[in-house]
């Protein structure tokens, strides 16, 4: 569903979310190791979350990645899913057809219509503040 850059994108906003609830501002090695991802692949999506202003970047040697604790409650999966993959997955056609809309739809464009609305609707209401909490709390994890 989401494109592998996404996945990563998102587990690692949520990682710094749950860190800047503490206060804490992480490095660019600690947010790969903490989502198992390649230290290069995870700075590119870490550029495109600071040019979204997702996340803020600091340079220098206490520098690292946060998010200001207002803006916890404020930012939604969707956004970093917007600012990573765009609108693909809510606009696009599920069967890849250049054009697929309700004039001219795909086999499958009145089922998905339905799903999308709703996971476009999930992922808008899901904050990092709530989605953060359940990670501080031990109710979700990150990794396996």
């Amino acid at each position: 569903m989401f494109s592998k850059s996404c996945k990563y994108g998102i587990k690692a906003t949520l990682y710094i979310a749950q860190k800047s609830q503490h206060d804490e501002r992480v490095s660019l090695k600690e947010i790969a190791d903490a989502i198992n991802s390649p230290i290069a692949f995870t700075a590119k999506i870490l550029q495109i979350l600071a040019k979204a202003t997702i996340i803020n970047s600091t340079k220098g040697p206490n520098g690292g990645f946060e998010i200001d604790k207002v803006q916890l409650s404020k930012i939604s999966i969707h956004q970093i899913v917007e600012a990573i993959d765009g609108n693909r997955l809510f606009d696009g056609c599920v069967l890849g057809l250049n054009s697929c809309n309700a004039k001219e739809p795909c086999p499958m464009h009145s089922e998905f219509v339905i799903i999308r609305k709703q996971l476009s609707e999930t992922l808008a209401t899901s904050n990092l503040l709530d989605v953060a909490l359940d990670l501080n709390l031990g109710l979700t994890v990150l990794k396996r």
